[in-house]
């Protein structure tokens, strides 16, 4: 099963809530609300073999990872329990590369809540994953897990008003 966000800027009208991130439309907003405490996603470079792993994928062709997993933490928060809230796929050098620092800073979270693994490691893990979001992204690593944590209370913005 897959769906494709295509944003604004293509020129289809966007439908948009107060107070809601424009990427997120409203069928990452239902595959993410359907997520539970300590379930996990996927939000995949444009290379990555998602609908391999995924047992619903979502399609931001033109979106940047970074940008989808700024807009997922509007409304998703990272678990601060068990285990790291943020898995990176390893990059084969080891370093991390300038995408992967870019998906850390967009998930605002700890250091210490962030761990990588293997490319093989990462592949087997996201087929535990409810989730994966591919985007555009066409450079290297450019893949996440997070982890969903508990949504604790409800506090009204005001957004529409």
């Amino acid at each position: 099963m897959s769906s494709t966000l295509i944003p604004k800027s293509q020129g289809r009208e966007a439908h948009v809530l107060s107070g809601i991130h424009p990427i997120l439309g409203g069928q990452l907003l239902a595959a993410l609300d359907r997520l539970g405490h300590g379930d996990e996603l996927v939000v995949a470079d444009a290379n990555f073999p998602a609908h391999r792993v995924g047992a619903l994928v979502i399609e931001a062709p033109a979106l940047a990872a970074a940008e989808v997993v700024g807009a997922i933490r509007t409304v998703l928060p990272l678990d601060a329990h068990e285990g790291p809230s943020v898995l990176l796929m390893a990059a084969e050098h080891g370093v991390r590369s300038a995408v992967q620092h870019e998906l850390i800073a967009a998930a605002d979270t700890t250091a210490d809540r962030v761990e990588q693994l293997e490319r093989f490691a990462f592949y087997d893990r996201a087929t535990a994953a409810q989730l994966v979001v591919r985007t555009g992204e066409l450079r290297p690593y450019g893949n996440v897990v997070l982890r969903k944590g508990v949504v604790n209370e409800y506090t009204p913005t005001g957004a529409a008003r």
